[in-house]
């Protein structure tokens, strides 16, 4: 009762697919998210606990069980980071962020003038300012990313990536909030 139909290649799909394989695409960081959409459309489309309300109680669970897996692989590919770190666990390194918490220098230098740039900024234009340069080191850590997963297939460099990214989305969850209350 592990399998059901959700009209894949093979006609069924497995709890113990990859999140890849389960929206039949390649392990990758880049994908395509036109398919991802799609696929997720038609995975929740067959599972969706509201199609088994004349079922067994049984079947009723296993189709809740498949919806909250099929939401929770959607929601991990859709996300860059959450893909990363699945990909990293996947290839035997996990991201375990909590427990490596070390950063290169020069990445901790950046955080450290951005948390004081953060502190000290007077004006909403400073803000924008510091936005812009968080937003163009995102941009160029997620290449990097890419790059580390797609072309080098270097799953330790891609969990040191990811970590970044983990610190850089923090930091710019705490701008947004900053530039928020300005507007408030």
């Amino acid at each position: 009762m592990q399998r059901i139909r959700a009209g894949c290649r093979t006609g069924m799909i497995s709890l113990t697919d990859t999140f890849f394989e389960l929206f039949d695409l390649p392990a990758r960081f880049d994908l395509d998210a036109a398919h991802l959409q799609s696929r997720f459309l038609q995975l929740q489309s067959a599972v969706h606990p509201d199609r088994y309300t004349d079922r067994s109680d049984a079947e009723k669970r296993l189709a809740m069980q498949w919806s909250t897996h099929v939401n929770e692989a959607y929601g991990t590919l859709k996300d860059p980071v959450r893909r990363a770190a699945y990909w990293c666990e996947l290839q035997g390194h996990p991201v375990n962020a909590e427990y490596h918490t070390a950063m290169t220098p020069g990445f901790l230098m950046q955080q450290m003038e951005w948390r004081e740039t953060l502190a000290d900024a007077a004006s909403e234009d400073a803000l924008l300012a510091l936005e812009k340069e968080v937003r163009n080191c995102r941009q160029t850590t997620l290449a990097r990313l890419a790059a580390a997963v797609d072309e080098e297939r270097n799953a330790l460099k891609a969990a040191e990536l990811t970590r970044q990214m983990m610190f850089i989305d923090k930091f710019r969850n705490e701008l947004n909030s900053a530039l928020a209350d300005l507007d408030a």
